[in-house]
């Protein structure tokens, strides 16, 4: 991700905000969306694509475009720097590889503790039933 720059392939649309700024939200065009074409892109290759199809299906809309809004902010140009972080936060996150589980067995040690544990929790309720018995008698 680091020197990739998808600037040439991101596009801005500005609208009005309903975000802060008082009488400024009705007459500014302050909220900024980013698209992102995935298809057209000549910056990630197919397996990058593949990868980002299936992290982040649920942001991306029938035409394959990742779409970010940002309307926080009280001025265009820090609500487009804040859409353009979180665009790049969400590529990094979906294109690190995911961890191979190595499975592992509780060793030895650890299964005679969790049969101790049950062994002291059983005899603890075993003991209460007895006590419960010589109350009511």
């Amino acid at each position: 991700m680091n020197g990739m720059d998808f600037e040439s392939e991101l596009t801005f649309k500005a609208s009005r905000s309903g975000g802060k700024g008082g009488q400024n939200v009705n007459k500014v065009e302050t909220k900024i969306e980013l698209n992102f074409d995935i298809n057209n892109s000549q910056i990630l290759n197919e397996d990058e694509k593949k990868i980002i199809y299936t992290k982040l299906k649920t942001r991306i809309n029938k035409n394959n475009i990742i779409r970010i809004v940002s309307q926080s902010e009280r001025t265009q140009y820090l609500n487009k720097l804040k859409a353009i972080k979180k665009f790049h936060m969400l590529l990094e996150e979906a294109l690190i590889p995911d961890k191979i589980r190595i499975e592992t067995k509780p060793s030895k040690l650890e299964k005679k503790k969790r049969i101790d544990s049950k062994k002291k929790i059983s005899l603890k309720k075993e003991l209460r039933k007895i006590n419960v018995d010589k109350e009511i008698y």
